[in-house]
């Protein structure tokens, strides 16, 4: 399992980190990056010198595949998680709610690696069990450094390392392409919001009163037919429910949740791998860190103000696999608009971002009204089907005699496309203020690279 060429990037990077005295970097790539491949040969690495690892995750799952992982780096660790037997080891995997209770049992770790660390904060499991540790050295890994409450990770990491962005990967072939439509969404006016986000019972009423779900079977079939999809739902009923509806139409669907046992919820999902169940449905068991190339199809019936789960949803459909040849998102929850699409750049900082104030919508998507497919609002035609967009007057900028249109994302670029060396590149992420400049600038600068390899090679 070797680690690929923007991993290595990102593991100088992050050494560098600890170099330069820091003992606790937050790293953040996109959902499908590898998180669990680099933090598996940092854990190889750091058991070479001698030293212990505690690795924390929140799900079976996902103890399942960083097991696989430590495996694939030979590394046999022991599992701290309700019947697993307990033995002395270098490296431990730890359910984090088995760990609360068995704190004082374990020796202090070397490196306690945290897995979707966003969840790291004081008031939470996670930062109790970190907090017991203090001078353990710490890594997160994450790719939404952000919660709901605005609030940054800061008090529990001192470096924010960054990874390339969703956009660079899928333009080096890492991740699959992806197209976004929002056809008709579910009204949730009057629905409110109980710690930032939505209230679900209120939720779930008001999807199951729009007609959104037979217009979301509708557009599966008109545009995913055949294709494995998973639907985000509001809660367990709701997906039960939601799979009945698919199951009623013809197309194989199960739900998953958490009340099955672990060998019901392995068939399930092995089932779907194959491609003998088509439909997926759940309420957050596939939200974060759930790792399942086979996913083509991405169907949102959950509204969300966090920006973090949208994220971290549409990202379970991106990641490549034999035979996709891309990704769909049909969002009916109208979360693109809240949110932006999933290949958007963004700024991350551990001092968290303030709430936004008044209108929650975006303003950089547009939506075709001929095809419901998802723009950016810089695109003067939808990049799905080619049907023009209104025309909206906007300012311009005017240089040299030369007229033309100019927008925050087109800026940007430009920008980026006149930087032509590594040196430039890092210059140009020095004047926006990045936390990592030159991380970042070798990320670009081997996205770029690698695309213009590929485009030489192939005639792309």
């Amino acid at each position: 399992m070797k680690l690929r060429p923007y991993q290595e990037l990102n593991l100088q990077a992050l050494r560098q980190s600890y170099r330069t005295g820091h003992k606790a970097p937050l790293f953040v790539g996109p959902t499908g990056y590898g998180k669990t491949v680099l933090f598996a040969h940092i854990t190889r690495n750091a058991v070479d010198r001698g030293r212990r690892v505690m690795i924390l995750c929140h799900r079976a799952e996902l103890i399942d595949q960083i097991v696989n992982a430590l495996r694939q780096v030979n590394i046999t660790p022991c599992i701290v998680a309700p019947d697993q037997p307990e033995f002395d080891a270098r490296v431990y995997v730890a359910s984090v709610w088995t760990l609360h209770n068995r704190l004082s049992r374990y020796p202090t770790p070397d490196l306690l690696v945290v897995d979707e660390a966003h969840h790291a904060v004081q008031k939470t499991t996670w930062g109790k069990i970190m907090s017991f540790w203090p001078n353990a050295h710490r890594l997160g890994v994450t790719a939404t450094p952000i919660r709901l409450s605005g609030e940054g990770l800061g008090e529990m990491f001192d470096d924010l390392v960054i990874g390339p962005t969703t956009q660079e990967l899928i333009d080096g072939g890492y991740l699959s392409p992806v197209t976004v439509y929002a056809p008709s969404t579910a009204d949730i006016t009057g629905v409110k919001k109980r710690g930032g986000d939505y209230v679900l019972g209120e939720l779930e009423t008001a999807i199951t009163k729009s007609g959104v779900v037979g217009d979301a079977i509708t557009h599966y079939e008109r545009l995913a037919a055949g294709k494995r999809a998973v639907v985000f739902c509001v809660s367990v009923e709701h997906a039960k429910a939601i799979s009945n509806a698919f199951n009623q139409e013809g197309i194989p669907s199960e739900s998953i949740d958490g009340s099955l046992d672990s060998e019901e919820r392995k068939r399930r999902i092995n089932d779907f791998r194959q491609g003998r169940t088509l439909v997926l449905t759940s309420c957050d068991l596939v939200s974060e860190g759930f790792d399942l190339p086979a996913i083509e199809v991405g169907i949102s019936l959950r509204p969300t103000a966090s920006e973090g789960l949208w994220l971290q949803q549409v990202g379970r459909c991106l990641r490549t696999a034999d035979g996709k040849a891309n990704a769909i998102i049909l969002d009916h929850a109208g979360n693109t608009h809240r949110h932006g699409l999933p290949t958007d750049e963004r700024e991350w900082s551990l001092q968290g971002r303030q709430k936004k104030e008044g209108k929650e919508k975006s303003d950089s998507v547009r939506t075709c009204k001929h095809c419901f497919a998802c723009s950016p609002s810089a695109a003067s035609a939808c990049r799905e089907c080619g049907e023009p967009f209104p025309i909206k007057a906007r300012k311009v900028e005017t240089r040299d005699g030369e007229l033309s249109e100019v927008t925050k994302t087109t800026r940007k670029q430009r920008q980026r496309n006149d930087a032509a060396t590594l040196e430039g590149l890092i210059e140009l992420g020095r004047l926006r203020g990045y936390k990592n400049p030159v991380g970042w600038a070798h990320h670009v600068y081997h996205a770029r690279q690698n695309r213009n390899y590929k485009e030489t090679r192939y005639g792309r």
